[in-house]
């Protein structure tokens, strides 16, 4: 058993060699094994030496435009994700030479700054160099007794005027970028409970019910209103109110969703998105006050309530067309979503431009056809 389980670590170290030595290090560094990370522009070189739990790294982040980034690559022994890793960083420095510092520091936090501090292992050696638009950390590290599988992350982000680090940016690449490895099998498994599993399907529900609800039925529902009235007096209002209020139903759904995505993804905030949402929410609300405070059609306040409940509505729609765009960006969803919703807003667009005016014509004529004293101001 033992002879194969050696045996077979061989033979992995032996392939990934021919593939890990087609790469040629400045320093002259070679490293047994190697992997391809797979989302930003990563790989993993190492050495594992079994009898003192010693780790030789060299991580890659190719295809960068500038030195002006940093880099990190962290292993994480307590959990998951990025708080609580033990991180590895190169950044630029602020000399004129452009020298790239390299340090450790311990992850505690989301807002992390990064700051420099000793991690909870010993990392007897840590450099870096930046050539050939690649950041590359070199590293030497004691693994705790026992320990061969880790689970580790990869990150970069912007370097300030200041040179200080900015925060890493929030596409789905850096939101995958954890693994599990196996130093001594060499075994790489990606990790998808961040942004996988029944969190990627709330992030679907969640969009799917705020698109219907603020980007289809509330624009159905506003259409209703501005020209079922001409025709069907007072059907319209029913089917406004029926409209209206399903739509809020599906929004307060959508919200819920969208709490509950917020307590899975503690750290990862969408700012502008959460708080049109929160706004739309609250316009909702007082729309449907609105409905419960309306005064009669002959009320000297009438108008004043016409303009803000039309006012509100308006602007709901606008804020939901620009809130489902940023959400489906956020999602990153396929390309045909966000086509087919633009489709929609330009069907809406091209039926409300046909009701316009066919409404401006029936008014216009019925109004020719009366005394002036017939005449009357609509709703």
């Amino acid at each position: 058993m033992l002879l194969a389980s050696a045996l077979s670590h061989y033979l992995f170290i032996l392939s990934s060699a021919q593939s890990c030595n087609a790469y040629l290090f400045s320093n002259h560094n070679t490293y047994l094994a190697c992997s391809d990370l797979g989302v930003l522009n990563s790989f993993l070189h190492w050495n594992y030496h079994q009898t003192t739990g010693t780790v030789e790294i060299a991580y890659r982040h190719a295809s960068m435009e500038s030195a002006k980034r940093w880099v990190a690559w962290a292993v994480n022994p307590t959990r998951k994700g990025m708080v609580g890793s033990q991180a590895l960083v190169a950044q630029q420095t602020s000399k004129a030479d452009g020298l790239i510092r390299a340090y450790t520091t311990p992850v505690t936090t989301y807002s992390t700054r990064l700051e420099e501090g000793s991690l909870s292992f010993e990392v007897q050696k840590i450099s870096a160099e930046f050539a050939n638009n690649e950041m590359i950390i070199y590293a030497t590290f004691v693994l705790p007794k026992n320990v061969t599988t880790v689970n580790h992350v990869w990150q970069d982000g912007p370097v300030n005027e200041d040179y200080s680090l900015g925060m890493h940016a929030l596409t789905s690449e850096n939101l995958r970028s954890m693994a599990t490895l196996d130093f001594l099998s060499g075994q790489i498994v990606a990790t998808k409970e961040e942004y996988g599993g029944s969190t990627l399907l709330f992030k679907k529900i969640h969009g799917g019910l705020n698109m219907v609800s603020w980007g289809i039925l509330m624009p159905i529902g506003v259409m209703t209103a501005r020209y079922m009235k001409v025709f069907t007096d007072p059907t319209w209002f029913y089917a406004h109110i029926i409209c209206q209020s399903a739509a809020y139903t599906f929004g307060i759904a959508g919200a819920v969703t969208g709490l509950y995505l917020g307590e899975k993804s503690q750290g990862i905030q969408f700012d502008a998105h959460r708080y049109i949402g929160i706004t739309l929410l609250v316009l909702g609300f007082l729309q449907v006050l609105a409905l419960r405070l309306r005064p009669n059609q002959n009320h000297k306040y009438r108008t004043y309530w016409n303009i803000y409940h039309h006012g509100i509505g308006y602007s709901v729609i606008i804020l939901s067309i620009i809130n489902i765009l940023k959400g489906l960006n956020i999602l990153e969803v396929v390309k045909i979503w966000k086509l087919t919703y633009i489709a929609i807003l330009i069907f809406f667009g091209a039926v409300t431009a046909i009701l316009e005016s066919w409404t401006w014509y029936i008014v216009i004529k019925r109004r020719s056809k009366e005394t002036p004293k017939d005449i009357v101001t609509s709703c």
